[in-house]
């Protein structure tokens, strides 16, 4: 993808299928990171004929000002679109005239955002969280006040092959929860943009439910070097993955949470398998529902970890089960522990070996 595709349609050429069917005007946002869902959102919301800034690092700007951002859709059809690019919020005048920041970078890099930010306050406009985790958004409105953050999640998946350039490789769509201002004239905005939004009233379910289909697979995968398949294809890995999940569906309930499914994610049965299934059936069910879900693809907490990463989002996801269960009075010793060992093998590759390919060793680590 070095050179433009002979079939590449501009945003302007590509607007013909998404373009606004109402007569409100475009909506102007910023968004804070283009990786997959970044660049994603961002690319389908510039060829709907919304103005969109992205907020990148100055390397990544280089790339993206020569190529743009270039999407490919499931159909073979490839999307280029050409952004605004500044390297921080400092180099961005008149904050006041954006509607929304879409804030699309790793849990880990929020409170950079929010350091970032602090000097425009008065000017900031509101902020879409589409991050991983449960946390965010609760840092989000302590810093920046809870009118003007608004919980977000992305079920699609997309591929980054490269700076800018995005395949996706499974539909789905985006939940927003909540009754901001803002709401109607965003789903709007998502809709004629093809994202295939949907509407949540209860911000924390949404974003509880997205984490329960973060935790699948992830941790285990990274630790053990193995991929979901070969996870669920072990009955001791299956074992360690159900206790796990079973502590954090514990955990949302006795929290007043409910298990909603999301765009194109039926969370609610995945959830009843692990709760109430007996193993034998509840193992090779899940093992189809999740390899369908992923395909090839590494979950994230493994690329992390086998590429070089010295940040890991695994504290908000396994380490956010285990506080939450310490605000409802309970204990989460498994996450807790799939955390630490995660952790180790971070500040200690030499460590891997140790549960490399060994379903048995981490069950020895975790498991009662």
């Amino acid at each position: 993808m070095d050179e433009k595709p002979a079939f590449c349609h501009s945003a302007q050429q590509h607007a013909g299928r998404n373009q606004l069917t109402t007569p409100e005007k475009p909506l102007s946002f910023i968004c804070v990171g283009a990786g997959a869902i970044g660049g994603y959102v961002s690319a389908s919301l510039l060829a709907a004929g919304h103005r969109v800034t992205i907020i990148e690092r100055p390397h990544n700007i280089e790339v993206l000002r020569a190529d743009g951002l270039v999407v490919q859709h499931l159909d073979g059809s490839i999307l280029q679109t050409m952004p605004e690019l500044f390297p921080s919020f400092d180099a961005l005048t008149a904050l006041r005239n954006f509607d929304l920041i879409i804030l699309a970078l790793k849990s880990f890099d929020t409170p950079a955002f929010l350091d970032s930010v602090t000097p425009f306050l008065n000017q900031l406009p509101p902020v879409l969280s589409l991050q991983n985790g449960i946390d965010n958004e609760r840092l989000l409105a302590a810093h920046l006040g809870p009118d003007r953050v608004i919980a977000g999640t992305v079920t699609t998946a997309v591929g980054k092959q490269a700076v800018g350039r995005l395949i996706i490789e499974r539909l789905r769509g985006i939940g927003i929860a909540g009754a901001h201002p803002l709401t109607r004239k965003l789903m709007l905005a998502l809709n004629t943009a093809g994202l295939n939004p949907r509407h949540y009233p209860d911000a924390a379910s949404m974003k509880w439910s997205k984490l329960l289909t973060n935790l699948v697979a992830n941790a285990t995968s990274a630790i053990l070097d193995m991929t979901p398949a070969q996870i669920y294809a072990s009955r001791v890995g299956f074992e360690v993955e159900r206790a796990m999940m079973r502590e954090a569906l514990h955990t949302l309930t006795a929290l007043g949470h409910r298990v909603t499914d999301l765009p194109g994610t039926p969370v609610r049965a995945m959830a009843s398998a692990f709760r109430a299934l007996p193993p034998g059936l509840a193992r090779p069910l899940l093992a189809r529902a999740i390899g369908s879900g992923r395909g090839g693809k590494m979950p994230s907490l493994h690329m992390d970890l086998h590429g070089g990463r010295k940040s890991s989002e695994v504290t908000y996801l396994n380490g956010a089960v285990v506080r939450a269960a310490r605000q409802a009075g309970l204990s989460a010793p498994i996450n807790e522990t799939l955390e630490r060992l995660l952790t180790v093998l971070i500040n200690d590759p030499n460590r891997a070996a140790d549960f490399r390919h060994n379903p048995e060793a981490l069950a020895r680590a975790t498991l009662p």
